[in-house]
């Protein structure tokens, strides 16, 4: 059995204004590099066999105070990047409800099926992302693996492994902190038990 924990990454630059960042490299703000190091120093006492990103900076810079305190080589694997938001790219809702407000209705009411224009739809990144996540739980079959990602696969990615609708993402983890981590008990896709779900990364917390 796997213990595997995914964590959000850092607070960016987009954050405050709740801009959809999707593929596009968005910055770390000062507090998404505190939050960080909050991840390293719970990473440093969680007894962690391997430490994963996507290969978004924002990821691997979130990532990388933990593979650093554990001595552990950072990998990354770009089948982890965020799901692709087409041309609701670093947009707000507001932005996109002015520029194609139809696609943003169909988008909200099957998010999981629906992309938004030009964008990936959700079973589509869960079908890239998941093969990851599998294969660094079949490498460490009895370890304990930290997985830096990002909000909306993350989300996917959980109704995936607990078996719900993926259109149903959005109302069942209406939002995933940043640096938080949910942590799975995994032994295959049909065998996975949640642990634990968006938790404040500290060190007199024991997950898992």
């Amino acid at each position: 059995m796997t213990t595997l924990f995914l964590s959000r990454h850092g607070e960016t630059v987009w954050h405050a204004e709740n801009r959809y960042a999707g593929l596009s490299d968005v910055a770390l703000t000062p507090r998404g590099f505190e939050q960080a190091e909050q991840l390293g120093e719970w990473a440093a006492t969680a007894n962690l066999d391997a430490v994963c990103s996507s290969t978004l900076s924002r990821s691997v810079l979130t990532a990388t105070p933990a593979a650093e305190a554990t001595g552990l080589p950072l990998t990354q694997d770009r089948r982890l990047v965020e799901v692709d938001f087409g041309h609701g790219d670093g947009l707000t809702r507001a932005e996109m409800r002015e520029r194609f407000p139809a696609e943003v209705d169909a988008f909200l009411q099957a998010p999981g099926i629906t992309p938004l224009p030009h964008g990936e739809p959700g079973e589509d990144a869960v079908a890239r992302a998941f093969p990851a996540l599998d294969e660094l739980c079949a490498k460490h079959p009895d370890g304990r693996v930290l997985v830096v990602m990002h909000s909306t696969l993350m989300r996917l990615l959980l109704c995936h492994l607990l078996g719900l609708d993926l259109n149903r993402y959005r109302a069942a983890f209406p939002s995933v902190t940043n640096a938080a981590l949910t942590a799975f008990a995994y032994t295959s896709s049909n065998n996975a038990q949640l642990l634990a779900f968006n938790v404040p990364p500290d060190t007199r917390t024991r997950l898992g």
